[in-house]
């Protein structure tokens, strides 16, 4: 029998009787609420919570232990890079980890060796560091939209796995993330951003640029997979449609990687979904599309 949503309502006891979260859900599901999207929100928030205090015990054993940690963040825009590199920091000691979100590189920096800019970034010992973009400009964004030449180009890809190989034998962890969206999720979320007055800045004609030029971004994308994907530096591929579950399974893998202080104290899963957290691998079937 479907319920009547006019004879469902919560009095000021009812709310003044929880004190958390799951005292909340049990008394939706008491009253046969048809809360389930709220439900699902709970639940992630309560996920979300716990996978950053997992987070905190990360950064202060890598702190303690002079780890360097570098995890890159690239994809289409709007893939939710920002929103959950946000997710990562949002309780770190800011003294111990940075986000780095370089601007287009000056007339001095075009001159140098490409990696440079991006070298003096990298994370100091103890210290965590979120890329939100890198060096992996230059293998999708720039071709396709004719910012570097064919030289500049294949010079790159020569070089980045011996340069990520020298950086692993240096004692770097990197982890590279590639957030993978479908062209009409893409569509919907610029929409979804024009109509925002606080999200418009967001949109920039190299995204609506982005949409027209798909199919070689998806080109470049895959060139870039199948040249950089190295036993000591793997792509994973992860699926941001929704982008809830994408926030906690990213945190999830960074969390399964390493072997800090407290980890087996966890209140929540650090096994990442092998449905949404996956290592590249060489097929004919193409993701993005």
């Amino acid at each position: 029998m479907q319920t009547n949503l006019e004879e469902v309502k919560l009095s000021l006891q009812d709310f003044q009787s929880v004190s958390n979260q799951k005292d909340l859900r049990a008394l939706i599901k008491e009253k046969e609420m048809p809360f389930e999207k709220v439900c699902s929100k709970l639940k992630y928030a309560q996920e979300l919570e716990q996978l950053q205090i997992e987070m905190v015990k990360l950064q202060q054993w890598a702190s303690k232990t002079k780890q360097r940690i570098a995890i890159i963040f690239e994809g289409r825009d709007a893939a939710g890079k920002g929103g959950s590199i946000r997710r990562f920091m949002e309780h770190l000691n800011p003294r111990s980890m940075r986000l780095v979100a370089l601007n287009k590189p000056t007339e001095v920096e075009r001159g140098q060796w490409y990696f440079r800019r991006y070298i003096k970034q990298l994370p100091n010992p103890g210290e965590i560091v979120f890329f939100d973009r890198s060096w992996y400009n230059r293998a999708v964004v720039e071709p396709v939209m004719d910012f570097c030449n064919n030289d500049q180009y294949n010079q790159f890809m020569i070089q980045v796995p011996e340069f990520e190989h020298m950086l692993r034998e240096d004692g770097i962890h990197i982890i590279k993330f590639w957030f993978s969206i479908t062209k009409d999720e893409q569509q919907r979320r610029f929409s979804a951003r024009l109509e925002n007055p606080v999200k418009r800045w967001k949109f920039s004609p190299v995204d609506e640029k982005g949409q027209k030029l798909w199919d070689k971004y998806s080109h470049f994308k895959e060139q870039m997979f199948s040249k950089t994907h190295t036993s000591y530096s793997p792509w994973l591929i992860i699926k941001t449609n929704v982008k809830y579950t994408a926030r906690l399974e990213s945190l999830r893998y960074v969390l399964s990687q390493f072997n800090y202080d407290g980890k087996d104290e966890a209140n929540v899963s650090l096994l990442p979904d092998p449905n949404i957290v996956i290592r590249y691998f060489r097929s004919s079937y193409k993701i993005d599309y």
